[in-house]
């Protein structure tokens, strides 16, 4: 589930590496300091204002080629499309360093809050910022290129002869109850991690001294910058809201180590201290869904199967999407033009190979929004197509914004408000929508939280981790000759996890998430997690739903879908904190919901842990 060339901003400074999400940057007041100018050279702000306008044009324009050159290539692979796609990348990437090198000469000027927000954006579009120095600039592209090829080719094979791409392995991770084979598939997966060290290594160093030609102390003070607060403020932030999580994960893990250690034994699964990492279903224990039917309540099942529901009444792929946009029409919002069903890609061609990830595109900035999905008719699908329409409606809704401000308010928004729309799709949605004839009662919801909590709850402390640790790393707090240690220090810190076999620092373990060495922000899918459900909660009050939260649906309720659209319409021209308030009336982010919707399932797992008197914590 993702986002697909939603702004040109946001881009690693390496062809082929753009990041398809807009975030905000530090209001005025937290700029970073701007590179010395001499008076003789001083720009003014007529001169700010008009390349201001002119990025934004060129950007605007460079968007289309971008978009279409990318649609085209991850529906028709071929080595032609792919140097297509290379070749505009590369003019975009050529285009966003100008960009971002200039607006930091004009960061000291009196210029009116619209003008400084988009000059802010400009600077701080560059994930990965290149030095000024050219030979410096093209170093930094070849390892770039290369430790994401060393992902992508990586493979491991089995003691049984097996070779095996990451998807096949993780999939074995997924299916797998032999602990021996578990362990072997996840230290078989690190080995292709290895290699990477010392390009990770070197590259770190040429992106601080392009974050330094940029005016940031540090590629650290660069990412935290661009949550409207100070960066120090912003981690301050994340580590309040990971306080009001950590009671409701620290019951789920001891329930789930719990279970462990009765189904391996203590040799394999301690019962206390941390899980070992390769018993969790996961290929980096980021989500735990998949061991469910391990840890399942006796009696959980809810008595239907979405997958069964959707044969049953007759959904083939068109109709899953139709039912979606009907959730939204419902809330009022428009339907989605003719062009999207032309345009869209639902099921997976049989004269040629896609990309099947499923993805929302806009490749006008306009009305031209579409999703590109193999879509099967399961149920999990059916949830993913309403994650994925509700990247379109974001789109569309601030269409009429500026270019620089066609985005979501923060990069946890555009994956947070997906996420929130699925989590109405609850069983009285399936009974309003005719998928089901009764709501199971109460007694089911217990498997129903536990099984959402295996995904939600499970990952919020590795979505927090991966960039306490890239943060730390590139303000050099850690240094290279500790990034394995630190990287296990924090993984046992925030998650409880521990690894299953010896590491040293001839491993370089974080190397094996593709997000490290694809130079991808991780803290956006954190914030997701924690908005989804602050949104949920204030849109099922909005609705004047009075049952539980978790039950709640806001299917069909126009003014819920009129205060969504108020803020969705914003894009990132406001600060995140205004938008946020649209919706919920306050201005900080707040977990207090997550805790609202998993009070009934932190309830029971409380009683489970006591009643075998496990000892919980790490």
């Amino acid at each position: 589930m993702s986002l697909t060339h939603l702004k040109l901003t946001r881009i690693a400074a390496t062809v082929g590496l753009a990041i398809a999400a807009a975030a905000c940057t530090q209001q005025e007041t937290t700029k970073a300091p701007a590179p010395a100018v001499t008076e003789a050279a001083k720009p003014t702000v007529a001169e700010a204002k008009a390349f201001i306008q002119n990025a934004e044009a060129e950007l605007a324009a460079l968007s289309l080629e971008s978009n279409r050159a990318e649609w085209i290539y991850s529906n028709f692979i071929t080595e032609d499309t792919a140097s297509l796609s290379a070749a505009v990348a590369e003019k975009v990437t050529a285009a966003s360093v100008r960009f971002a090198n200039e607006a930091a000469r004009f960061v000291d000027l009196p210029l009116d809050a619209d003008d400084a927000r988009k000059l802010n954006l400009l600077r701080s579009a560059l994930v990965l910022p290149a030095p000024l120095d050219p030979a410096k600039n093209a170093e930094l592209a070849k390892i770039s290129s290369e430790l994401n090829g060393l992902y992508g080719k990586g493979k491991y094979c089995l003691k049984d002869g097996r070779c095996l791409t990451q998807p096949e392995l993780s999939a074995l991770m997924a299916e797998s109850r032999d602990p021996e084979l578990l362990k072997e598939v996840w230290a078989g997966w690190r080995e292709i991690a290895k290699p990477m060290r010392p390009l990770f290594e070197r590259e770190v160093e040429l992106a601080n001294e392009g974050a330094r030609d940029l005016g940031y102390p540090s590629l650290s003070e660069l990412w935290r910058s661009q949550y409207d607060m100070a960066p120090n403020d912003f981690s301050a932030e994340l580590d309040r809201l990971w306080g009001q999580v950590k009671p409701l994960y620290e019951s789920l893990h001891c329930y789930v180590r719990g279970e462990l250690n009765q189904q391996y034994g203590d040799e394999v699964a301690p019962k206390t201290g941390a899980i070992p990492a390769h018993l969790l279903g996961n290929m980096w224990a980021q989500q735990w869904g998949n061991i469910y039917p391990m840890l399942a309540p006796k009696d959980a099942d809810p008595g239907y199967d979405v997958t069964e529901l959707l044969a049953k009444q007759g959904y083939d792929e068109q109709k899953m999407v139709k039912q979606a946009e009907n959730f939204f029409t419902s809330l009022g919002f428009d339907a989605l033009p003719d062009t999207f069903w032309q345009r869209s890609l639902f099921v997976q061609p049989k004269d040629r190979d896609v990309i099947c990830h499923a993805s929302a595109w806009d490749l006008d900035n306009a009305d031209d929004i579409r999703i590109k999905m193999c879509i099967q008719k399961t149920g999990d699908d059916f949830k993913v197509i309403h994650h994925e329409l509700g990247h379109n409606f974001y789109q569309r809704a601030y269409k009429n914004q500026p270019y620089i401000f066609k985005g979501s308010a923060n990069d946890g928004f555009h994956e947070a408000i997906g996420d929130t729309i699925a989590l109405s799709i609850t069983p009285k949605y399936l009974q309003q929508i005719g998928l089901l004839d009764q709501v199971p009662d109460a007694s089911k919801d217990i498997g129903l939280l536990l099984r959402q909590a295996l995904d939600k709850v499970a990952f919020l402390p590795f979505g927090l981790m991966i960039d306490q640790w890239r943060w730390k790393v590139f303000s050099g707090e850690i240094k290279p000759e500790q990034y394995n240690q630190a990287w296990w220090e924090l993984r046992q810190k925030y998650q409880g996890v521990m690894a299953p076999v010896e590491r040293s620092e001839a491993d370089f373990d974080p190397g094996a998430k593709y997000h490290v060495p694809g130079n991808v922000p991780y803290t956006r899918y954190f914030l997701a997690h924690i908005l989804q459900f602050q949104f949920h909660k204030a849109l099922c009050d909005i609705a004047k739903d009075e049952g539980p939260v978790h039950r709640c649906s806001i299917y069909g309720n126009k003014d819920a879908g009129a205060k969504l659209n108020a803020m969705l319409e914003m894009g990132l021209s406001k600060p995140w904190p205004q938008a946020l308030a649209v919706v919920t009336g306050r201005e900080q982010m707040d977990a207090s919901a997550v805790l609202d919707y998993f009070a009934p399932l932190k309830s029971w797992l409380d009683e489970q842990n006591n009643a075998a008197n496990r000892q919980c914590g790490w």
